[in-house]
């Protein structure tokens, strides 16, 4: 996709220079801007697989969602952009060639649709692919209001159409972001995901033959598709160690599909041991 984006920008620009297009041009700022967006999220895949280090002990994979954070925050950043332009234009529309609106327009449609599709398989397991998908989107939805657009301007002369789709296309834009940003923000927060129900996870805990209480639970995510817990479990009396934390794992496994799993089994007179408190023996 990033080679599909940065063949038809560098078209744009020499289409832009021989016919003196202004609108080329910006068209092509918009997809250097996708061409950036997918060149990070590029890098981010790469750099999270590298090895984890003695002081980065889970490795580089939040790097993915470092992008995606950053892939977030510069979609709002171009919804307010389209907002500030759009009230500019629609106090004073500017002459608008609808007829180039459209070639241009419908070019990008077919490079954008051909990206949705290629990045689509990716976007519901990686934040980070769903952040460069959202910018793909935005440049979809630019076209089609563009293609709106530029055929209302050459039918009826309405150039008050091309802010218009702009502003319906912000909003469009803002709010896929703004639950992009949320959901990433969620994971640097070390938040519990959101289709895992800790309580749930808690009182599954209880109901395993051999623990008598759970406490001190931890759900977060590492990164996209990687769930990790810790927690303290108090075992009943005779109940063994390494049968128990099988019996933990396998639920964990099964019920809730986590498998990154640190757990810390307890005899009943063993002093709490919580992050939020200290220490008794």
């Amino acid at each position: 996709m990033l080679a599909l984006v940065v063949t038809y920008m560098v078209a744009e620009v020499v289409g832009g220079l021989l016919t003196n297009s202004l609108a080329l041009l910006a068209d092509a700022g918009h997809m250097l801007s996708d061409a950036g967006a997918l060149a990070l999220s590029l890098f981010a895949l790469w750099i999270a697989r590298r090895p984890p280090t003695s002081t980065l002990t889970y490795g580089f994979y939040r790097t993915e969602i470092l992008a995606a954070l950053l892939n977030g925050a510069t979609l709002v950043a171009i919804s307010i952009y389209i907002f500030a332009e759009a009230i500019r234009r629609i106090g004073a529309p500017p002459e608008i060639e609808g007829g180039w609106m459209m070639v241009v327009a419908a070019g990008g449609l077919g490079v954008n649709l051909i990206g949705l599709w290629i990045l689509s398989r990716g976007r519901s397991e990686n934040l980070n692919v769903r952040g460069a998908w959202l910018h793909v989107l935005t440049d979809t939805l630019g076209s089609v209001g563009t293609l709106a657009a530029g055929g209302l301007i050459l039918a009826f002369d309405w150039r008050w159409a091309d802010p218009v789709a702009s502003v319906l296309i912000g909003l469009l834009v803002l709010y896929s972001s703004w639950a992009l940003l949320k959901e990433t923000v969620a994971v640097l927060m070390e938040g519990a995901p959101g289709d895992i129900d800790v309580d749930e996870v808690r009182q599954a805990l209880h109901d395993v033959p051999g623990v008598s209480s759970a406490h001190d639970l931890h759900v977060w995510t590492i990164t996209s598709g990687m769930v990790a817990l810790s927690a303290h479990v108090v075992a009943v009396d005779g109940s063994s160690g390494g049968p128990l934390l099988e019996r933990i794992r396998a639920m964990l496994s099964d019920r809730f599909g986590i498998h990154h799993i640190t757990v810390q089994v307890e005899p009943a007179d063993f002093g709490d041991c919580s992050i939020h408190g200290e220490v008794h023996a």
